[in-house]
């Protein structure tokens, strides 16, 4: 899918937002705000990813292991009820699918 990038301000306090046009011809909004930036070594920011989800917190933390890098995400959700519902609604598929794609990306990366 397309992604149409409308703002990314990478700061503690900044925000950003992408559109993706849908088959039907709706937007797929995603939108958020950096609340904690540790450059290397962790970002927390808020997410929307509308109309699906929203009020997520995403925890993305790297940790330095030689000339590799342990990458650990979570999403945290405001109640056990909302986590459970995103489950039940492919959550975990479509974040699945994205750090698969990634895989492949950084596997081709050069060395």
């Amino acid at each position: 899918m397309k992604i149409n990038v409308v703002e990314h301000d990478f700061r503690t306090g900044g925000a950003w937002k992408y559109s993706m046009p849908m088959p039907d011809g709706s937007l797929f909004i995603s939108a958020g705000k950096y609340l904690e930036i540790e450059p290397y070594k962790k970002i927390v920011t808020t997410a929307d990813f509308k109309p699906m989800t929203e009020d997520v917190e995403l925890h993305v933390l790297f940790e330095e292991d030689g000339d590799k890098t342990h990458f650990t995400f979570s999403v945290i959700h405001a109640t056990e009820d909302y986590c459970r519902q995103q489950e039940k609604m492919g959550f975990y598929n479509g974040w699945n699918t994205a750090f698969a794609r990634l895989d492949n990306f950084v596997a081709i990366l050069p060395q």
